[in-house]
C-alpha cells in the first residue's frame, strides 16, 4: 500500500512534541494506531515500525515522547544512557502526550472515529497498558511489546488493570532478562482476574527486544509470528 510520511507538530502541557506519522495516500477514514517508543527514543527502527503499521491501512503516528529532554535518541549500545532518559518519564505526562496524539487523531477526515488502537515496545509496552487503562474512552484496542515495568510505579500500570475496556494482546520472550517471568505472571492473573479480554504468549527462544532487526536481540521466527497475530489483532478490532 502506498504510503506518505511526514513529521507533525503536537500541543502538551510543557510545550511542542513532535509525532512521525504515516498513511495511507489514499485519504479514505482509516482506523489509527499510535506507535510508543522503545527506551531508545524515536529512532529510525520506531520509524519503520510506524511505516509498516500505515501499509498495513492505518494511519499511524509515533510521538517523541523524550520532547522534554536535551538528548532525544541514544545508540542501542548505550542501554545505560536510554535507561537513564527513560527512568526521568513521568507516567501522568506521558499520558498527556498520549492523550495529545488521540486528540490529533480524532480531528483528522481521514481517521476513522472510534477506531484508535495503541502498541509500544519496551518502554512503550509498558505505556501501551497504561494507556488503554488511562484511556479507556478512546483506545480500543492494544498491543504490548515486551513491557517491562508494568507491575512497578505508583500506581503502576498493573494496579490500573481494572479500569482496561479494550482487547489487549501482549507478547514477552522466555529469555527476556529484563522482564522477570513473575512479572508475566502478574499481568496474567491480574488480567484474568479482572475478567479481562486479552491473549498473550511468551516466546521459548526470544529475549528482549526481539522484534527489533537492529538489535542483537532480534529473533526472526518470534517476530515473524508476533506481526502476523499483531496485524489479524487489530484487524479484527479496528477494521
Amino acid at each position: 500500500m502506498e504510503i506518505t510520511t511526514s513529521t507533525i507538530q503536537l500541543n502538551t502541557p510543557d510545550g511542542k512534541m513532535d509525532g512521525y506519522e504515516a498513511r495511507p495516500k489514499d485519504g479514505g477514514g482509516r482506523p489509527a494506531i499510535i506507535v510508543l517508543m522503545e527506551a531508545f527514543g524515536l529512532n529510525s527502527h520506531i520509524k519503520d515500525v510506524t511505516e509498516r503499521v500505515a501499509r498495513e491501512g492505518y494511519v499511524a503516528v509515533a510521538p517523541d515522547l523524550y520532547h522534554r529532554e536535551p538528548e532525544r535518541v541514544v545508540p542501542y549500545k548505550e542501554l545505560q544512557k536510554a535507561i537513564g532518559i527513560m527512568n526521568r518519564l513521568q507516567d501522568p505526562k506521558v499520558m498527556s502526550d498520549v492523550g495529545a496524539v488521540i486528540s490529533h487523531l480524532k480531528s483528522q477526515s481521514y481517521v476513522k472515529a472510534g477506531a484508535i488502537g495503541v502498541t509500544g515496545f519496551c518502554m512503550g509496552g509498558r505505556f501501551t497498558y497504561l494507556a488503554a487503562a488511562h484511556h479507556n474512552k478512546d483506545i480500543k484496542a492494544g498491543v504490548s511489546f515486551y513491557g517491562g515495568g508494568i507491575p512497578m510505579g505508583k500506581p503502576s500500570p498493573l494496579d490500573r488493570t481494572g479500569e482496561i475496556n479494550c482487547p489487549i494482546q501482549l507478547f514477552f520472550g522466555a529469555k527476556d532478562q529484563l522482564i522477570p517471568q513473575d512479572h508475566v505472571n502478574q499481568i496474567v492473573k491480574a488480567l484474568t482476574d479482572a475478567k479481562k479480554n486479552f491473549t498473550h504468549k511468551v516466546y521459548p527462544e526470544a529475549g528482549h527486544g526481539f522484534f527489533c532487526n537492529e538489535r542483537e536481540s532480534y529473533h526472526a521466527d518470534s517476530a515473524k509470528d508476533a506481526w502476523e497475530k499483531f496485524k489479524s489483532f487489530f484487524a479484527q478490532h479496528l477494521k
